[in-house]
């Protein structure tokens, strides 16, 4: 009878294990907490990004482009799940636009409604990729990491990668934020 507790603690090391490795290793984009976002330095001399129109050929953001809807149920399962660090792409509506947070790199924050019971905060980049032109009520689209909390989560990584991993984007009609 005394496992539950047992498997409990193991389980909570493990995360915290988890997020120690990242942080050592320098993924520590999420790692700030699932409310905050990143604080990680940007190169002054990096050139900022410009949105890339659909058209363009070759990418994920392009291909998301062509209209088609992305598959919200990844991002519904690891918010049902508590997961964390897992890529997803989800759309909906901006349901609030947050002031920008400035604390180390540049974050644009915004509230998505995802359906009638998930919103998720979306915290892109501003200085690895465009700031997003967004209103209140706007259709948009994104691709990046979730990180869950209680409030339904956070989505970020919504940019390229600076490294050619894995990299985010976010659309918004026919353009493509990356």
């Amino acid at each position: 009878m005394r496992q539950a507790p047992v498997r409990f603690a193991i389980s909570i090391v493990v995360v915290v294990a988890i997020v120690a490795f990242r942080l050592m290793r320098g993924d520590g984009d999420a790692a700030k907490g699932a409310n905050e976002s990143v604080t990680a330095a940007t190169p002054a001399t990096q050139a900022r990004p410009t949105a890339t129109e659909s058209a363009a050929t070759g990418t994920a953001a392009s291909r998301e482009a062509s209209g088609a809807r992305p598959d919200d149920s990844r991002l519904v399962d690891a918010w049902r799940s508590r997961r964390s660090n897992t890529w997803v792409e989800g759309s909906g509506n901006v349901e609030a636009l947050l002031p920008d947070d400035r604390e180390g790199s540049r974050h644009q924050k915004f509230i998505v409604r995802i359906d009638r019971e998930l919103t998720v905060l979306v915290s892109h980049n501003i200085d690895l990729a465009p700031r997003v032109p967004l209103d209140k009520g706007d259709a948009v689209s994104f691709r990046g990491e979730y990180v869950w909390n209680a409030k339904g989560g956070l989505v970020h990584w919504t940019h390229h990668d600076p490294q050619g991993k894995n990299g985010g984007w976010i659309r918004v009609g026919r353009q493509v934020y990356e």
